[in-house]
């Protein structure tokens, strides 16, 4: 695998667990941490929160590795915490890297997250139509893409592929320091020509960069009650 895989964990708690002792909930995040903590030092491996955001989850994970099975390896060590009786999985997501047809890169291009605080996530699917069109039509309509992308430095593509893979065609994420900057790409670009073979693009989540630690907390504020 000359490649990377790229894969998005969402997650969402139980509203029963909140009703536990603290001590139970805290013990539960730590230990849940604790793998987050571990394999990061394996893998790249980096944690979202969405709570207050999206009502279908509350964090995520951002996984990109060499090997296949770090995926499954990972989930299983994330199963056996106490806290995973607790968690549902709403949404799931598996890319791999390759190199772009639209560009004169040769080789896949290595996913290096950028650190930004923000990092905007969504499945991604063209209509058919768009693989009937000619090698020259599509690549003046991403030419015209990547143009306007360009115009937003301040935000960073790591498209990925998921054909044959997952269910979408595509895995899109933009990291970035401002979720509304990101919100005026979108708007730029839905003028352009490839805008027009979009079947579907939903659903969009904006993960806020934090410490696995800090996300866990968010479930259920503990952290900042018993600071408070």
């Amino acid at each position: 695998m000359s490649g990377q895989y790229v894969a998005y964990t969402f997650f969402r708690v139980d509203p029963a667990w909140r009703r536990l002792p603290i001590d139970e909930r805290a013990a539960g995040k730590d230990a849940f941490a604790e793998v987050v903590e571990e394999w990061a030092t394996r893998l790249e491996l980096r944690a979202y929160t969405v709570s207050g955001v999206r009502p279908d989850c509350d964090f995520f994970l951002w996984k990109i590795t060499q090997r296949y099975e770090d995926l499954g390896e990972l989930g299983a060590a994330l199963n056996g915490t106490p806290l995973a009786a607790w968690l549902e999985t709403p949404y799931s997501y598996l890319a791999t890297t390759k190199a772009s047809q639209y560009t004169k890169a040769r080789r896949a291009r290595k996913i290096v997250p950028h650190g930004s605080p923000y990092l905007v996530v969504y499945p991604f699917v063209k209509v058919r139509p768009w693989y009937a069109l000619s090698p020259d039509e599509r690549q003046r309509a991403m030419d015209e893409h990547i143009r306007i992308g360009a115009e937003f430095p301040s935000i960073h593509n790591h498209t990925t592929y998921s054909f044959g893979i997952d269910d979408q065609e595509f895995m899109t994420a933009f990291e970035c320091d401002e979720p509304a900057d990101f919100m005026h790409l979108m708007l730029t670009l839905r003028d352009t020509e490839a805008s027009r073979y979009t079947e579907r693009d939903t659903p969009i989540f904006v993960g806020q960069h934090v410490d696995i630690r800090a996300a866990l907390n968010a479930l259920d504020g503990a952290r900042i009650s018993v600071e408070a």
